[in-house]
């Protein structure tokens, strides 16, 4: 039975979560490997919305077991949050696994993330301010606190000492802020752990022993491959690896339990932050798309920034993924434009190439280079097969799939979990 991976082919709110929640209730188990709460997900289901941000989706399921990987940095206060607020709705979290490897995001390294992207200023990289990059940070630097450091309070407070012991002096002496007291921290992040102990787990080994007994485990990567720490547009990338290989390191499975890779791609282009995006529009069809596709964050709330849909981003990420399938989402939205530009290739200093460039300068001064296809004006939130779909729409979607190299096995015409178009089940 297969590892299935889900991954963004953009630069992050693509619609995983819609996508992870279609297979959801056929896994057994639905993995987060990667990331904070720095990023997000928004499911609709029964008309009810859920946003969420550490948890995976899978969570909405009672026939998945969902699992938090050791890849993932976890801020504590936001997990009881968010676990609260599920419960309160009536979705049951007891069967929630966290892997005992995974680091925590303590409150300094949220004042750290703030007052490093402040001191930046232009050259700013456009952080949540989660304090997502900092316990990255700590964590590569071998002096981060783990989950299991929850087990033992003697230890824990012995981490968040020495931790504060160098970044006290760097708060203070360098950004002017106030030093943090050791013993708060501390209490704070004992004050979970008597909650938080029933979930610890190795989930290394609960995953390989799930595999090895013929069961389905889904993983779910956050953010987007364009995104990832090496392989996105750096510096303007998250700290993790959200690409589809990154499943293996942020779970403790090897890469020959992994037997699909599924990228999801939206219709048209959006990313936030800063950083490179050829298609961008700072126009009307720009402000149309942010308006009818509500391309606010789902953890900041900030505006996404909106393009066309450019082919030469997804194709690198089917590419660096070995994509088996992707899964096109918000098509309901570009209904009711006469023609829609696809980006094709780039020119670059007045050379063409269909491929992303290799480095940064050039990817800063490339343009799009567009073929424009014609639209359609019927809503198709109501379409469940590709036929039903209008004879342009059916056209644009083939184009797409061609242009990136792979399969397109289903497409959202709409929020709902039932507003979906299958062409190729992926289980």
């Amino acid at each position: 039975m297969p590892g299935i991976v889900v991954i963004g082919a953009q630069w992050g709110d693509e619609g995983k979560g819609k996508a992870t929640d279609q297979l959801a209730d056929r896994v057994d188990f639905t993995v987060r490997y990667s990331g904070g709460n720095n990023a997000g997900h928004t499911l609709v289901v029964n008309g009810q919305k859920y946003a969420l941000h550490l948890l995976p989706s899978g969570i909405l399921n009672r026939n998945s077991t969902p699992v938090i990987g050791n890849g993932v940095v976890i801020d504590l206060d936001v997990l009881a949050e968010e676990i609260d607020g599920l419960g309160a709705r009536g979705v049951d979290t007891a069967k929630l696994l966290i892997s005992a490897n995974a680091h925590i995001i303590a409150p300094y390294h949220k004042t750290i993330d703030k007052v490093t992207e402040r001191f930046l200023g232009k050259r700013k990289i456009g952080t949540t301010g989660r304090g997502v990059g900092p316990a990255y940070a700590e964590k590569i630097h071998r002096v981060g606190i783990r989950i299991q450091d929850l087990l033992d309070e003697s230890i824990l407070r012995q981490k968040v000492e020495a931790a504060l012991d160098q970044k006290n002096q760097v708060l203070v002496k360098v950004y002017n802020q106030r030093a943090i007291d050791p013993r708060e921290v501390a209490d704070r992040l004992l004050a979970h752990a008597d909650r938080i102990r029933p979930m610890i787990a190795d989930v290394a080994r609960v995953l390989n022993d799930a595999l090895d007994g013929g069961q389905v485990v889904l993983f779910e990567g956050a953010q987007a491959h364009h995104l990832d720490v090496d392989h996105g547009t750096y510096p303007y990338v998250t700290s993790s690896n959200p690409i589809a290989a990154g499943a293996c390191i942020g779970s403790g499975v090897g890469p020959t339990r992994i037997d699909r890779t599924v990228g999801i791609m939206k219709a048209y282009t959006t990313r936030v932050g800063e950083g490179p995006f050829p298609t961008e529009l700072h126009d009307a069809d720009g402000e149309r798309l942010r308006s009818e596709g509500a391309e606010f964050g789902t953890t900041t709330g900030r505006p996404r920034r909106c393009g066309w849909f450019d082919a030469l981003v997804v194709e690198a990420a089917v590419s660096a993924n070995a994509l088996t399938d992707v899964f096109l989402t918000k098509l309901d939205i570009l209904s009711g434009w006469k023609q829609i530009p696809v980006c094709v290739g780039y020119d670059v200093n007045g050379k063409r190439t269909n491929r992303l460039p290799m480095t940064q300068t050039e990817f800063h001064h490339a343009t799009p280079v567009y073929e424009v296809m014609e639209g359609w004006a019927e809503d198709i939130s109501g379409c469940r097969t590709f036929d039903e779909l209008p004879k342009s729409c059916q056209r644009y979607v083939r184009r797409l799939e061609e242009l990136v190299g792979t399969q397109l096995s289903g497409i959202g015409v709409g929020p709902g979990r039932e507003q979906v178009v299958m062409l190729h089940d992926l289980l």
